[in-house]
């Protein structure tokens, strides 16, 4: 029989299309009339994809298992996850070519489910690029010629907070616990990101080539890339590595894996350094805005801080305009020209009084 009842009351669809595949779902509805008319439907397109080259109809939760099939080796997967159960509740059943730019805008969650509380246009942002990239991986699969344009919103502009030099000592000083310490100068010589350094081993730490190995299941890429070491860190490491008690660099005492930094003792040292408004991330940035103040390279600072692309570290580059000054100076006026400077105040001062330009 094409069309059977469930124990649930729930028609259920069983055809084989005319390439001989087996098609089964859920009708989800316990009206007959109506579970058989979606039956006609589904057999009907089957026969148009079969006899008349017709592109088969997919529907948004087929493009949203792609959409994880793709994701799964990243280090996001857990999210895209939450994703795509959220856009399967919302869209999942919907055709993909019946959506419109609205069907999905509309549906761009602003609150959070269980809390209530409002997203973040950062974190809305990132649901609309979830679904997106749903539905261009269907593209690719040739399932749809093109798909809807969604406009993203607008983001305040990513903060760029660091410290002097002086600063930076001042707070390593007021941190009390010696681990702690520890890994914020190692954030600061380094421009490592929190995670890199609480899950480094000592199995990473390459000696002869001055290099630490952040692997891919680290990365916030996803992908495996090399930590430069210079020899202030090279010479720190080797003296601890003589007390080594654990698989782990860096640790409480009893050698575990550390999952977050110690946020009071940090708190409690801001405020006797007398900080304000930094965060932990923000060693990252003091680290990368020392560089940029020293002449490194845009290019080069991408490359030692595993950024993905150029537009990730053009934010500090106005730390830095001696470069530029170079090429400002290719422009200059002759001395024999009319509007020398020197030429023009002395033109000015044989001038009446009442003739000379104002001066400011």
């Amino acid at each position: 029989m094409s069309i059977r009842k469930n124990k649930y009351g729930i028609w259920q669809i069983d055809l084989t299309t005319p390439f001989g595949e087996r098609l089964r779902c859920s009708s989800k509805t316990a009206d007959k009339k109506l579970a058989q008319e979606l039956h006609d439907k589904l057999k009907h397109e089957a026969w148009q994809v079969a006899k008349l080259n017709k592109k088969p109809e997919r529907t948004v939760e087929q493009a949203l298992i792609r959409f994880l099939e793709a994701a799964e080796n990243q280090k996001d997967l857990e999210t895209k996850i939450q994703h795509a159960k959220y856009w399967r509740a919302a869209l999942g059943q919907r055709l993909i070519s019946s959506l419109t730019s609205d069907d999905i805008y509309n549906k761009i969650p602003t609150h959070n489910a269980s809390t209530g509380r409002k997203l973040s246009p950062a974190t809305q942002n990132r649901y609309r690029t979830s679904i997106m990239r749903a539905l261009n991986l269907a593209r690719q699969a040739g399932w749809i010629d093109a798909i809807p344009y969604v406009r993203k919103n607008s983001e305040p502009k990513k903060r760029v907070r660091w410290i002097t030099q002086e600063e930076a000592n001042r707070l390593l000083d007021c941190l009390s616990l010696p681990w702690m310490r520890e890994v914020c100068t190692f954030a600061l010589w380094t421009g490592a990101r929190m995670t890199e350094i609480l899950t480094m081993t000592w199995d990473k730490i390459d000696f002869s080539r001055q290099l630490a190995i952040v692997t891919s299941d680290i990365a916030k890429s996803g992908r495996a890339r090399a930590l430069p070491l210079n020899r202030e860190v090279i010479n720190f490491l080797r003296q601890k590595e003589t007390k080594r008690i654990s698989a782990y660099v860096f640790h409480r005492g009893k050698g575990k894996l550390i999952t977050d930094i110690d946020r009071e003792d940090f708190k409690r040292a801001l405020a006797l350094a007398e900080i304000t408004d930094f965060r932990f991330h923000d060693l990252r940035h003091t680290w990368a805005s020392w560089h940029v103040q020293n002449g490194t390279p845009l290019m080069v600072l991408k490359e030692l801080g595993g950024w993905e692309t150029i537009e990730m570290v053009q934010k500090y580059a106005h730390l830095n305009a001696e470069h530029l000054l170079t090429y400002a100076n290719h422009v200059k006026l002759s001395s024999k020209s009319p509007f020398d400077t020197v030429n023009l105040l002395a033109k000015n001062d044989e001038l009446p009084e009442n003739k000379k330009a104002v001066s400011y």
